[in-house]
């Protein structure tokens, strides 16, 4: 083990690096007792504290990357924890299979899937990623092996997915892929104004089209309290050749400020808005699945402070006034949000204890980290998610104070029973331990 302060999340949060790195390799490996607390890492795509560990080890798990097995009748692949999603896509895409459930970047390894429950464009359809788990391994700190599926250990599956790896280290998995007729995606644009029109838009997408999602103007709201464009997609056979985008040149280094200034994002988004493109198109389908992957390290346009992303989910009945309310309070404090994002989760039901996803409506807002101004902006926004019913992210969020967390996730106390005495980290110490009252070694 080497001490290493390099390994940080997406938002680049300043946060102190890990004491201690153990590298992976095998299935076989062990976690040594010296190295206590554990806490396993994928590829640091999270973009808060919940894969950071500063007074532990890491347990980089990009090692195992291997493919284990496949099933060419039903789909189901076997394969390691740090194999990523994009491994997966390279390989299985030409075949005809694409993955049931997929965030909006394709760098993320599966162990970190399974541990944040990322959700897609279709979970209105498909769920959250967890939902087409059908197994998995886990290693707990003082040695033991879990197998864990719906038929064995239920009650760890439904601990660990979702867990932010706090129930031990994901070793493999088994996930459900889907068959796709090709590389294509026949994708509609639709401007709407105002939270009942993209609401509506979204229940008449919702049988029609497998993936939905919405991207607003939180600077620019309009006249409607919100204005934005509603794409809705699905898989088809190209019936001409479709390419994937050429990747950008990326920032090679992080800048002392934040290259995204208010004035120049409002104008980029008003653009944007505006933009002529035709009501359907048929594009490759990492345009439209990862639009963000095709610039390299553009989290570091938010320059050495960083950012922080603010996701939330609120109940349907509450979204049509909450979340205008929430737009409206991020507009008026002149934050600027480079992103912001809108869509539906469907009526399925968590698939693991402390499973983000739920019914209801998610809205994701980014902002530059300007100090003070901006931790009172989403103070402000917990409130007024907390007063709808709702919840903050903990994949994206690296501020969350404890009750915010405990009143969004309340079955966070039976979840304590599943936790690795072992395994800590920097989001759990910060919103649960202290209020468990845990000792961890």
């Amino acid at each position: 083990m080497a001490s290493n302060g390099q390994y940080r999340s997406w938002g680049l949060p300043p946060k102190a690096g890990p004491q201690r790195i153990l590298q992976m390799q095998w299935q076989g490996d062990s976690l040594p007792e010296s190295g206590r607390p554990y806490l396993a890492f994928g590829n640091g795509r999270s973009y808060g504290d919940s894969c950071l560990n500063g007074q532990g080890t890491l347990v980089n798990l990009r090692g195992l990357d291997r493919f284990i097995s496949f099933d060419g009748d039903t789909g189901v692949l076997r394969c390691e924890a740090g194999v990523l999603l994009s491994d997966i896509l390279t390989h299985f895409v030409p075949r005809g299979w694409f993955l049931p459930v997929t965030p909006g970047t394709r760098y993320v390894t599966v162990g970190g899937a399974i541990a944040n429950d990322v959700h897609g464009k279709n979970h209105h359809r498909a769920g959250s990623f967890g939902h087409h788990v059908r197994s998995l391994e886990l290693l707990r700190s003082d040695g033991s092996r879990l197998v864990c599926s719906p038929q064995e250990n239920p009650e760890w599956l439904s601990a660990t997915i979702g867990g932010c790896g706090l129930t031990g280290v994901i070793l493999w998995a088994e996930i459900g892929l889907k068959r796709i007729p090709g590389h294509a995606v026949e994708v509609e644009s639709v401007r709407f104004s105002g939270i009942d029109e993209f609401l509506d838009l979204s229940r008449t997408s919702h049988n029609s089209h497998e993936y939905t999602v919405a991207w607003i103007d939180s600077l620019n709201p309009g006249p409607g309290g919100l204005r934005g464009v509603f794409h809705r997609g699905n898989h088809v056979e190209a019936g001409r050749r479709v390419t994937p985008p050429r990747t950008k040149p990326g920032l090679p280094f992080t800048p002392p400020v934040s290259l995204l200034p208010r004035a120049a994002v409002a104008a980029f988004n008003a653009a944007i808005y505006h933009l002529p493109r035709p009501s359907k198109r048929v594009v490759h389908h990492e345009p439209f699945f990862y639009p963000l992957d095709a610039v390299p390290n553009w989290n570091r346009l938010f320059g050495r402070k960083g950012f922080f992303q603010y996701q939330c989910v609120i109940p349907y009945e509450a979204a049509p006034e909450a979340v205008g309310e929430l737009i409206a309070r991020a507009a008026a404090a002149r934050q600027g949000s480079f992103l912001s994002v809108l869509k539906v989760f469907g009526d399925h039901q968590p698939s693991g204890l402390l499973s983000f996803p739920r019914p209801g409506v998610t809205l994701a807002l980014d902002f530059p980290n300007r100090g003070k101004p901006t931790l009172d902006l989403l103070d402000t926004l917990d409130e007024i998610t907390l007063a709808a019913g709702g919840a903050v992210y903990p994949a994206k969020d690296a501020r969350m104070p404890a009750e915010t967390f405990t009143r969004g996730f309340p079955a966070w106390r039976q979840f304590e029973k599943y936790l690795d005495g072992g395994i800590m980290s920097d989001f759990w110490r910060r919103v649960a331990a202290s209020s468990a009252g845990a000792v961890h070694a």
